[in-house]
Protein backbone atom coordinates (compact mmCIF):
# COMPACT_ATOMS: atom_id res chain seq x y z
CA UNK A 1 0.00 0.00 0.00
CA UNK A 2 2.29 2.11 0.76
CA UNK A 3 4.45 1.53 -2.13
CA UNK A 4 1.59 2.35 -4.10
CA UNK A 5 1.32 5.57 -2.18
CA UNK A 6 4.61 6.60 -2.68
CA UNK A 7 4.42 6.22 -6.68
CA UNK A 8 1.28 8.77 -6.81
CA UNK A 9 3.38 11.28 -5.09
CA UNK A 10 5.93 13.60 -7.20
CA UNK A 11 9.34 12.74 -7.51
CA UNK A 12 12.24 15.19 -6.25
CA UNK A 13 14.00 16.22 -9.85
CA UNK A 14 16.89 18.39 -7.92
CA UNK A 15 18.84 15.88 -8.20
CA UNK A 16 19.29 16.04 -12.04
CA UNK A 17 20.99 19.57 -11.92
CA UNK A 18 23.16 18.98 -9.62
CA UNK A 19 24.35 15.46 -11.75
CA UNK A 20 24.84 17.77 -14.69
CA UNK A 21 26.59 20.57 -12.74
CA UNK A 22 29.25 17.55 -11.39
CA UNK A 23 29.84 15.98 -14.92
CA UNK A 24 30.07 19.56 -16.43
CA UNK A 25 33.11 20.01 -13.58
CA UNK A 26 34.46 16.76 -14.72
CA UNK A 27 34.10 17.69 -18.43
CA UNK A 28 35.78 21.12 -17.68
CA UNK A 29 39.11 19.26 -15.36
CA UNK A 30 39.38 16.76 -18.34
CA UNK A 31 39.85 19.76 -20.95
CA UNK A 32 42.52 21.41 -18.43
CA UNK A 33 44.19 17.93 -17.67
CA UNK A 34 44.62 17.20 -21.26
CA UNK A 35 45.83 20.81 -21.74
CA UNK A 36 48.57 20.03 -18.87
CA UNK A 37 49.90 17.25 -20.95
CA UNK A 38 50.84 19.49 -23.70
CA UNK A 39 53.61 20.63 -21.71
CA UNK A 40 55.46 23.80 -21.37
CA UNK A 41 55.19 26.52 -18.90
CA UNK A 42 51.57 26.65 -18.40
CA UNK A 43 51.36 22.99 -16.72
CA UNK A 44 50.61 24.74 -13.42
CA UNK A 45 48.30 26.89 -14.35
CA UNK A 46 46.20 24.18 -15.99
CA UNK A 47 46.89 22.40 -12.50
CA UNK A 48 45.27 24.92 -10.81
CA UNK A 49 42.03 24.58 -13.24
CA UNK A 50 41.76 21.00 -12.28
CA UNK A 51 41.54 21.84 -8.65
CA UNK A 52 38.99 24.31 -8.46
CA UNK A 53 36.77 21.99 -10.72
CA UNK A 54 37.85 19.38 -8.55
CA UNK A 55 36.71 21.56 -5.53
CA UNK A 56 32.97 22.34 -7.22
CA UNK A 57 32.58 19.09 -7.72
CA UNK A 58 32.91 18.49 -3.87
CA UNK A 59 30.57 21.04 -3.15
CA UNK A 60 27.87 19.58 -5.46
CA UNK A 61 28.22 15.71 -4.24
CA UNK A 62 28.26 17.15 -0.27
CA UNK A 63 24.66 18.77 -1.62
CA UNK A 64 23.73 15.12 -3.59
CA UNK A 65 24.39 13.29 -0.60
CA UNK A 66 22.23 15.91 2.03
CA UNK A 67 19.87 15.90 -0.89
CA UNK A 68 19.38 12.37 -0.38
CA UNK A 69 19.20 12.12 3.18
CA UNK A 70 16.26 15.15 3.79
CA UNK A 71 14.06 14.06 0.48
CA UNK A 72 10.84 12.13 1.12
CA UNK A 73 10.47 10.32 -2.81
CA UNK A 74 13.65 10.22 -4.93
CA UNK A 75 13.47 9.62 -8.72
CA UNK A 76 15.11 6.51 -8.31
CA UNK A 77 16.78 4.32 -5.54
CA UNK A 78 18.29 6.28 -2.63
CA UNK A 79 21.25 3.61 -2.79
CA UNK A 80 21.96 4.32 -6.85
CA UNK A 81 22.13 8.48 -6.25
CA UNK A 82 24.55 8.03 -4.05
CA UNK A 83 26.80 5.26 -5.91
CA UNK A 84 26.65 7.37 -8.96
CA UNK A 85 27.52 10.89 -7.56
CA UNK A 86 30.04 9.10 -5.58
CA UNK A 87 31.28 7.50 -8.41
CA UNK A 88 31.44 10.71 -10.58
CA UNK A 89 33.45 12.18 -7.57
CA UNK A 90 36.07 9.45 -7.76
CA UNK A 91 36.82 9.98 -11.17
CA UNK A 92 37.61 13.63 -11.04
CA UNK A 93 39.29 12.95 -8.09
CA UNK A 94 41.54 10.72 -9.87
CA UNK A 95 42.27 13.60 -12.73
CA UNK A 96 43.41 15.52 -9.52
CA UNK A 97 45.78 12.65 -8.38
CA UNK A 98 47.21 12.76 -11.68
CA UNK A 99 47.49 16.69 -12.00
CA UNK A 100 49.09 16.87 -8.82
CA UNK A 101 51.77 13.92 -9.88
CA UNK A 102 52.34 15.84 -12.83
CA UNK A 103 53.07 18.71 -10.69
CA UNK A 104 55.21 17.27 -8.19
CA UNK A 105 57.12 15.33 -10.46
CA UNK A 106 58.16 18.81 -12.18
CA UNK A 107 57.05 16.83 -15.32
CA UNK A 108 57.00 19.65 -18.86
CA UNK A 109 57.52 17.16 -21.48
CA UNK A 110 55.16 14.19 -21.85
CA UNK A 111 55.12 10.89 -24.18
CA UNK A 112 52.40 10.25 -27.05
CA UNK A 113 51.00 7.59 -25.28
CA UNK A 114 50.42 9.86 -22.28
CA UNK A 115 48.62 12.42 -24.08
CA UNK A 116 46.63 9.30 -26.23
CA UNK A 117 45.34 8.28 -22.91
CA UNK A 118 44.26 12.14 -21.32
CA UNK A 119 42.24 12.36 -24.74
CA UNK A 120 40.53 8.89 -23.93
CA UNK A 121 40.02 10.84 -20.59
CA UNK A 122 38.14 13.73 -22.07
CA UNK A 123 35.98 11.81 -24.43
CA UNK A 124 35.16 9.47 -21.66
CA UNK A 125 33.94 12.73 -19.61
CA UNK A 126 32.02 14.23 -22.97
CA UNK A 127 30.10 11.06 -23.04
CA UNK A 128 29.23 11.45 -19.46
CA UNK A 129 27.78 14.80 -19.74
CA UNK A 130 25.56 13.64 -22.96
CA UNK A 131 24.44 10.73 -20.53
CA UNK A 132 23.62 12.44 -17.25
CA UNK A 133 20.88 14.37 -19.16
CA UNK A 134 18.93 11.08 -20.20
CA UNK A 135 18.79 9.82 -16.67
CA UNK A 136 15.66 12.41 -16.23
CA UNK A 137 13.94 9.66 -18.20
CA UNK A 138 15.44 6.37 -18.10
CA UNK A 139 12.78 4.18 -19.62
CA UNK A 140 12.88 6.85 -22.96
CA UNK A 141 16.63 6.90 -23.27
CA UNK A 142 17.46 3.34 -21.93
CA UNK A 143 19.19 2.51 -25.08
CA UNK A 144 21.26 5.75 -25.85
CA UNK A 145 22.19 5.64 -22.24
CA UNK A 146 23.77 1.78 -22.34
CA UNK A 147 25.49 2.33 -26.27
CA UNK A 148 27.27 5.46 -24.01
CA UNK A 149 28.33 3.26 -21.62
CA UNK A 150 29.59 0.71 -24.17
CA UNK A 151 31.46 3.63 -25.63
CA UNK A 152 33.26 4.18 -22.69
CA UNK A 153 34.01 0.92 -21.48
CA UNK A 154 35.27 0.75 -25.12
CA UNK A 155 37.96 3.86 -24.97
CA UNK A 156 39.05 2.51 -21.18
CA UNK A 157 39.91 -1.26 -23.41
CA UNK A 158 41.81 0.71 -25.39
CA UNK A 159 43.57 3.46 -22.88
CA UNK A 160 44.49 0.53 -20.83
CA UNK A 161 46.15 -1.22 -24.30
CA UNK A 162 48.00 2.22 -25.00
CA UNK A 163 48.73 2.29 -21.11
CA UNK A 164 50.69 -0.99 -21.58
CA UNK A 165 52.26 0.20 -25.19
CA UNK A 166 53.38 3.05 -23.45
CA UNK A 167 54.99 1.82 -20.46
CA UNK A 168 56.99 -0.84 -22.62
CA UNK A 169 58.32 2.02 -24.68
CA UNK A 170 59.29 3.78 -21.12
CA UNK A 171 61.10 1.05 -20.01
CA UNK A 172 62.87 0.37 -23.10
CA UNK A 173 64.01 4.09 -23.00
CA UNK A 174 65.12 3.87 -19.52
CA UNK A 175 67.44 0.65 -19.66
CA UNK A 176 70.18 2.39 -20.59
CA UNK A 177 69.08 6.01 -19.32
CA UNK A 178 67.83 7.73 -15.86
CA UNK A 179 65.54 5.15 -13.59
CA UNK A 180 64.22 8.16 -11.96
CA UNK A 181 62.72 9.17 -15.43
CA UNK A 182 61.08 5.70 -15.74
CA UNK A 183 59.78 5.85 -12.06
CA UNK A 184 57.91 9.51 -12.77
CA UNK A 185 56.72 8.05 -16.19
CA UNK A 186 55.34 5.41 -14.77
CA UNK A 187 53.32 6.94 -12.09
CA UNK A 188 51.59 9.33 -15.24
CA UNK A 189 50.76 6.19 -16.75
CA UNK A 190 49.26 4.61 -13.49
CA UNK A 191 47.34 7.93 -12.64
CA UNK A 192 45.73 8.12 -16.26
CA UNK A 193 44.74 4.26 -16.40
CA UNK A 194 43.19 4.95 -12.65
CA UNK A 195 41.20 8.17 -14.73
CA UNK A 196 40.14 6.27 -17.43
CA UNK A 197 39.52 3.31 -15.00
CA UNK A 198 37.27 5.48 -13.07
CA UNK A 199 35.21 6.49 -15.80
CA UNK A 200 33.75 2.60 -16.50
CA UNK A 201 33.01 2.61 -13.16
CA UNK A 202 30.88 5.55 -13.35
CA UNK A 203 29.43 3.91 -16.95
CA UNK A 204 28.88 0.54 -14.92
CA UNK A 205 26.83 2.34 -12.21
CA UNK A 206 24.87 3.91 -14.87
CA UNK A 207 24.31 0.87 -16.99
CA UNK A 208 23.01 -0.93 -13.43
CA UNK A 209 20.33 1.77 -13.07
CA UNK A 210 18.72 1.65 -16.31
CA UNK A 211 18.87 -1.98 -15.73
CA UNK A 212 16.28 -1.57 -12.68
CA UNK A 213 14.27 0.46 -14.41
CA UNK A 214 13.90 -1.16 -17.88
Amino acid sequence: MLNWFQRLLPREQKFFPLFERHAGAIASAAGALRRMLDGGEHVALHCTTVMQQEEEADAITREVLIGVRSTFITPFERGDIKDLITAMDDAIDQMQKTAKAIVLFEMQSFEPEMRAMADAIVDCAQLLSRAVPLLVNIGQHAGQLSEICQQISRIEGRADETCDQGLKALYERSKNGSAMDFVRGSEIYDHLEKSVDRFDDVANQIQAIVIDHV
